[in-house]
């Protein structure tokens, strides 16, 4: 049995690297499946495995989607930047406060400013942040504890045990507390 023919493909860590050669391997696969070949067909054509066939499939797949989503996340970022940088400029910019179409004045008479413009802008300027991390995936996943504790017939009479315990204690100290009954 011959190596791995492409025992070179793989990187220091021992993975699979992206070759031109399996890229063309992998679109001419997709060409087939597109003609309605069967995997099994495929992997005939190419010499490799019915599993190989479907992953080369799909890796042409991926491929050809990475050039259009690339794009698509590209112009996102570019619209959440410039929504951020209107934010900044509200919140830079000084704001004085109105009321009934009037600028309000404080004793001296200067004009009051309007801080409630400024906390909206940040409000704003920290949801388009956060935007731009979830776009780029970069919070850290939220981690989440799950437990299963499963509950026996033995469990339940051992809680009903110690409640009666309890309620017995309990009684017997009020008794104590109370003082001797006369019968």
């Amino acid at each position: 049995m011959a190596g791995n023919p492409h025992q070179d493909d793989r990187d220091g860590r021992g993975r699979y690297t992206r070759t031109l050669q399996g890229a063309k391997r992998d679109a001419h696969a997709a060409k087939l499946r597109a003609q309605h070949w069967t995997y099994q067909q495929i992997a005939d054509e190419l010499g490799i495995d019915k599993a190989g066939a479907i992953r080369a499939v799909r890796n042409a797949l991926r491929d050809a989607c990475l050039g259009p989503a690339k794009e698509l996340v590209e112009m996102e970022a570019s619209r959440l930047e410039a929504m951020y940088d209107e934010v900044l400029d509200i919140l830079q910019a000084d704001h004085v406060m109105v009321s009934h179409g009037r600028i309000v004045y404080d004793a001296e008479g200067n004009p009051l400013p309007d801080y409630d413009i400024k906390l909206r802008a940040v409000d704003r300027a920290l949801r388009a942040r956060e935007s731009f991390r979830k776009l780029f995936g970069l919070d850290q996943p939220t981690k989440v504890d799950a437990t299963v504790h499963e509950v026996t017939q033995q469990d339940l009479e051992l809680q009903e045990m110690l409640r009666e315990a309890k309620a017995r204690t309990e009684l017997e100290e009020q008794q104590i507390l109370d003082g001797p009954t006369e019968a």
